[in-house]
């Protein structure tokens, strides 16, 4: 995906998408976007290509802006150049947007480069199935034979066919080759072989279906290599994400860097308070407080949508001491181009008391405006300090609807996730009352906690976390995971 392609998807109206697009992409659609699926398989009868071109005109004649949202690059074996074709002859203005092709892409990530100095010079993308109406192959199979590299989308069900017509046209049997299914997914898979062995090999490996590529020539050897992607700590594993959706992204990132399949299973949903009155009074009198704490992103997001809604600005807090519970709550604040004067070493309300303890706290007003249910720990003690304490509702917390849980509790009975994160205590909660009957089986999941007041909670509850970080950020849960399974990979090797 390019820049470009996601400032289009960021301003359009509708998105036309394919199967092979990754689904992630569809996050950079707006909100209010008509998301019209229209995905091809091999086998499989969906929208024919006169149907999706009527849809294109229909959604363009009324005025929407439309993005076509291909797999790789729409103008390689893409039919982006006859959908192009089509709205030309109706008058419909357009513009292409290049992709990266899954020709350069998979193979780069199953460690084969195209061309390699010492190697070859030269390579070909030929589709793997041509079209069966034509009367024969316009295929320069001669040609081809005598190319380095020779690359085949969409190859597989005509492995056997391909490889033989290389033979016959003078490719030696020894070539080594390559298929590669689901390339640059966390979830990828590889069989090497030659030209003349391939198709066997093939047909024993469960594991290769479409999509995949084919890639015959000697580069195929590098990937003993450069195989760089599937060394990746969390290669191969499905990690169950379970954080509130607002909050989870760059924890999705972190895990999917490390090569991890990420599932997103938000058990947590911030919603607004029943009413803004206690908060709306809280900031029309915040000058009356000494110190103004936050125990929470979504505490200092809600507290400063507030503060701006109520015609108010930064402004009201110049003289006020701010505290915050960790490292992202602070970065939170500082955004806003405010200072926080108290951070804990220890990223969790007792961390808080610790520092607070060290501060003269007897008389000062502090306002702490955080979840409807939350630890009580920190006001109490504060108030056992002197202090005078207003903890005001700044968000509610409310498990999802049922949705996508048949389809987690399905991967759960089926053993086929292999770790499941908890940022915080109500997610433990929540994610144990979705799947009240649920228990881990032979070891997995491996469960996974910022911290030790998540980790009591996930105790109590029966279960035992075997990931806990000793800093409590997503940044170490995330570093941890990988280094979890990367020793588990490390002994199997």
């Amino acid at each position: 995906m390019t820049l470009k392609g996601m400032e289009i998807l960021e301003k359009s109206d509708v998105v036309v998408y394919d199967y092979l697009v990754n689904p992630r992409l569809l996050s950079y659609a707006r909100r209010d976007a008509e998301i019209i699926y229209v995905g091809k398989r091999a086998g499989v009868k969906e929208k024919s290509q006169g149907e999706i071109n009527r849809l294109l005109i229909d959604r363009a004649g009324k005025g929407k802006t439309v993005a076509r949202l291909k797999g790789g690059d729409p103008f390689i074996f893409g039919r982006g150049g006859e959908e192009a074709a089509t709205l030309s002859k109706k008058g419909i203005p357009f513009e292409v947007i290049p992709g990266v092709t899954s020709a350069s892409a998979v193979p780069a990530y199953a460690g084969i480069p195209l061309t390699h100095r010492n190697v070859t010079s030269s390579f070909a993308v030929v589709t793997g199935h041509e079209d069966p109406a034509k009367e024969e192959s316009n295929i320069p199979w001669d040609v081809l034979s005598r190319i380095g590299t020779v690359v085949f989308l969409m190859g597989v069900r005509n492995i056997e066919k391909n490889m033989r017509m290389l033979m016959d046209n003078g490719k030696p049997p020894a070539t080594p080759a390559a298929v590669i299914t689901w390339g640059t997914y966390p979830f990828q898979a590889v069989a090497t072989g030659t030209v003349g062995s391939i198709a066997r090999i093939l047909k024993k490996r469960k594991d290769i279906s479409s999509p995949a590529i084919v890639v015959t020539g000697e580069v195929v050897n590098l990937r003993d290599v450069i195989n760089w992607y599937e060394r990746k700590p969390l290669f191969g594993k499905r990690v169950l994400v379970t954080r509130a959706r607002e909050q989870a992204e760059p924890f999705l990132r972190m895990l999917e860097e490390e090569g991890a399949e990420v599932i997103e299973f938000p058990v947590i949903q911030i919603v607004p308070p029943g009413s803004y009155e206690e908060l709306d009074r809280a900031i029309w009198s915040v000058r009356d407080y000494d110190w103004l704490v936050f125990t929470s992103v979504n505490g200092v997001a809600k507290f400063f949508e507030r503060l701006i809604e109520s015609g108010k600005d930064v402004r009201e807090l110049y003289g006020l001491k701010i505290a915050a519970i960790g490292e992202a709550t602070a970065g939170e604040i500082e955004k806003k181009g405010v200072r926080v004067e108290l951070l804990p070493v220890e990223y969790r309300a007792e961390g808080l008391i610790e520092m607070f303890g060290k501060e003269n706290m007897n008389g000062k007003r502090v306002l702490i405006p955080r979840a409807k249910e939350a630890r009580d720990i920190l006001p109490v003690k504060l108030r056992e300090m002197g202090a005078v304490v207003d903890v005001v509702t700044a968000y509610e917390t409310r498990k999802p609807g049922k949705g996508v849980s048949t389809k987690i509790k399905k991967m759960l009975d089926k053993n086929m996730i292999d770790a499941v994160t908890f940022t915080s205590s109500s997610t433990v909660t929540n994610f144990l009352s979705i799947f009240p009957e649920w228990k881990p089986l032979r070891g997995k999941p491996a469960l996974a906690c910022i911290g030790p007041i998540t980790e009591k909670t996930l105790r109590d509850a029966g279960f035992r976390a075997r990931i806990t970080p000793g800093e409590y950020t997503v940044e170490k849960l995330a570093r941890e995971i990988a280094a979890y399974f990367g020793k588990s990979k490390k002994k199997k090797k």
